[in-house]
């Protein structure tokens, strides 16, 4: 029944895609706000299928603490499914990417029409460098949330940590409040597998960090307060799979 249900999600699943990448054309040619509703209606399309689907429910704690303009928020990258999730949860997302996604034909049409931020990986010139923390402050200026993913790629729920210093470049270069996010999405939908495990995912919106830190002792606090909460809920979702 696992392998049944899980396969019929992923049909769904790009179905679905499929399907929002249509209804979404005509905001190619309209302002972004109507792109954004779109997006996030794609997002919660995709976790009502996995909660009708699979079975996986979601619950998320601690939204009261994002603050109600511009911020950085980074996050814990498990699967794909914080990619769409968080549409749900913040108002204007702009999240950095891997500049490849940009050259997919209409999906990365998309992303530009989002204004999403694009990076080349193993990039990190000082020019790189400019330019990605000058998007980032006029994204976080106009009221948006700057996403980031401090590992820079999924991770598996329960590894070890690999955190980069571009989150904290681009937590000096703004000067923004950051709003670290732990999940544990990772053991419902791992990486590099097709299953789709029943369950809640958790996520935790933790308290923000204030701006102002060195960027070494940032990025020091940044990965304990998101490791020490996520490997808590990567505990409690191992529990919950293997009753």
């Amino acid at each position: 029944m696992l392998t049944f249900r899980s396969a019929l999600y992923n049909v769904a699943f790009y179905l679905n895609l499929f399907m929002w990448l249509l209804i979404a054309f005509p905001t190619l040619f309209l302002p972004r706000r109507f792109f954004v509703r779109v997006a996030r209606l794609w997002g919660a399309s995709c976790v009502w299928l996995l909660k009708l689907i699979a079975g996986t429910n979601v619950h998320w704690s601690g939204l009261d603490k994002l603050p109600p303009g511009g911020c950085l928020v980074a996050s814990k990258h498990q699967s794909t499914w914080e990619t769409f999730a968080l549409f749900t949860v913040l108002k204007d997302p702009a999240f950095v990417l891997k500049r490849e996604l940009m050259f997919i034909p209409l999906f990365g049409w998309y992303l530009s029409k989002g204004a999403m931020i694009p990076v080349r990986r193993g990039q990190t010139g000082r020019d790189a460098l400019t330019t990605l923390g000058q998007s980032a402050k006029e994204a976080i200026a106009a009221g948006r949330q700057l996403i980031i993913f401090p590992e820079g790629t999924r991770r598996a729920a329960g590894a070890a940590p690999d955190y980069k210093s571009g989150v904290a470049h681009l937590y000096a270069a703004t000067g923004a409040v950051c709003v670290p996010i732990a999940l544990n999405s990772g053991v419902y939908w791992s990486r590099r597998a097709l299953t789709r495990r029943p369950g809640t995912i958790k996520v935790e919106i933790l308290d923000p960090i204030a701006p102002g830190m060195r960027p070494k002792a940032f990025l020091a606090e940044l990965r304990s307060r998101i490791e020490e909460a996520s490997m808590r809920l990567f505990e409690e979702g191992r529990r919950e799979i293997a009753r």
